[in-house]
This record gives C-alpha cells, sequence and structure tokens, in this order.
C-alpha cells in the first residue's frame, strides 16, 4: 500500500499565493507520474498539473502561468505552488501518483486538502 498526505491548503484571499506539498510513502519503488487535481462543489474532478519522474509538465488551461508543479524524487514529494489565485480555484485538491512495486503499478490518491480563496 501507498499512502499519499497533502498539506498546505487553507483560506487565502484572491490574489495571494498558497503551496501544497504531497509526501508519498509506504510500498514504493519508483514514482512514475505524479500530480494534482481539484474537485469543486457539484463538479467533476479535473486535472491540476501533472508532472513525469522527468520533470516534465502539463497544466490545466485554467492556472497555466499562476501554479507551478515541481517534484523530489529522492523524497518522493511533489509541490503545488499556486499563485494570483482566483475564487475560481476554491475546490479540495487531490495529490495523485503513478506507482510502481515489484513489477506491479497502481494509482493512489491522497485525502484531498481544501483550498478557499476568498473574493
Amino acid at each position: 500500500q501507498v499512502q499519499l498526505v497533502e498539506s498546505g491548503g487553507g483560506l487565502v484571499q484572491a490574489g495571494r499565493s498558497l503551496r501544497l506539498s504531497c509526501a508519498a510513502s509506504g510500498r514504493i519503488s519508483i514514482i512514475n507520474d505524479m500530480g494534482w487535481y481539484r474537485q469543486a462543489p457539484g463538479k467533476q474532478r479535473e486535472l491540476v498539473a501533472r508532472i513525469s519522474r522527468g520533470g516534465s509538465t502539463n497544466y490545466a488551461d485554467s492556472v497555466e502561468g499562476r501554479f507551478t508543479i515541481s517534484r523530489d524524487n529522492a523524497k518522493n514529494t511533489v509541490t503545488l505552488q499556486m499563485s494570483s489565485l482566483k475564487p475560481d480555484d476554491t475546490a479540495v485538491y487531490f495529490c495523485n501518483a503513478d506507482v510502481s512495486f515489484i513489477g506491479r503499478r497502481n494509482n493512489y490518491w491522497g485525502q484531498g486538502t481544501q483550498v478557499t480563496v476568498s473574493s
């Protein structure tokens, strides 16, 4: 089993910044892609940003230029730096990891962390 623990959510005013972190632990040989998703009330979960083990990134159009995803392969962590936050960024943010262990590959989710942006 693999555990993903997120931290860094909270309440922030529009225009400010917030940093989310996620640490993976457990039965891990290699973490392939890692990413952040979010789900706002009444909406489907959507991709925010993903990063490959080699550092290639992709972002949702709505956050391009405002959010930055990064990872530390040695520590099995992924970080989402969010800047110029907008009320529309309000959602529960989930960490996601694609993990390989002894030839098996599974996808895992964190429990989510609430981000609320006030206008």
